[in-house]
């Protein structure tokens, strides 16, 4: 991890530049130390959680630094990329990873007390509505791309780094709410979950789609940058929700109901 915080100053980054490896680093380190703590408890800690946040960690740090940065100073297709790997992949590992169930994990029980009240108060529930969390994933990125915001973003208008901010955010609180393992408050069925990851597949593919013709979207760049940015976006994010969709059936598991049964004496049981 100390190689993100140096990461910066090898490409000649200034000192903005090189406080979201800085952030990056210290995030994953800490994840480390608390994982490799409880790996040493009697119910362990899965590798393949620590392997996902890594993994995570490891996409956003590509995407805000060396070569893929650098083309997407250039090129429209460079700024696709860095949505796909910060918006959808990145965050897919940071999820899997189950960040809050580690935090909970090494809490003293009265500060996961309030971690637990938190995570039941009103404005999560809020937005773990898959609905909502839809709308911030997928109406953020028709919002930049539609609208003369990406305008405000290319020409220095409103900071870069905010659109990275917000994708990171809503493609992990999307991630969340569909797969995530962590504990959601009144996590809505399977089922409905796969209908708003099918929406979201959709309106990504009809995105893509209208940008590569030109149509609808609002981004002042050469014909052959805009198709090659819609291609990225389209075969891309297929990539990058159907490894949602195989996260969130693979943990699957149909609720069993049993009828209720008469216990002598003592009215309806179940």
């Amino acid at each position: 991890m100390i190689a993100l915080a140096h990461e910066a100053h090898r490409h000649g980054a200034g000192p903005a530049g090189a406080l979201p490896l800085v952030v990056l680093a210290v995030a994953a380190g800490a994840y480390l130390l608390a994982a490799a703590r409880r790996a040493r408890e009697p119910r362990g800690w899965s590798r393949w959680r620590t392997a996902g946040f890594v993994a995570g960690v490891a996409l956003v740090a590509a995407a805000v630094t060396g070569p893929v940065a650098a083309f997407a100073e250039t090129d429209f297709r460079g700024h696709m990329l860095q949505h796909l790997l910060i918006g959808m992949l990145a965050p897919l590992g940071l999820v899997l990873g189950a960040p809050v169930t580690l935090l909970l994990r090494s809490l003293s029980p009265a500060r996961g007390r309030r971690v637990g009240a938190l995570l039941r108060s009103r404005a999560v529930h809020v937005l773990a509505d898959p609905w909502v969390a839809l709308l911030l994933s997928v109406g953020g990125m028709v919002a930049l791309y539609c609208t003369p915001l990406y305008r405000l973003v290319s020409t220095g208008g409103l900071p870069h780094h905010l659109t990275h901010v917000h994708f990171l955010l809503a493609g992990c609180l999307f991630a969340w709410v569909i797969a995530g393992p962590d504990p959601a408050p009144r996590r809505p069925p399977v089922p409905l979950r796969l209908v708003v990851l099918g929406v979201a597949i959709a309106v990504h593919a009809t995105l893509s789609q209208l940008m590569y013709a030109g149509l609808v979207v609002d981004v002042p760049v050469p014909v052959a940058q805009l198709r090659g940015a819609a291609e990225i976006m389209y075969y891309g994010g297929d990539i990058a929700e159907l490894l949602l969709a195989f996260a969130l059936v693979s943990t699957w598991r149909p609720v069993r109901t049993t009828a209720p049964r008469r216990a002598r004496g003592l009215g309806w049981v179940r």
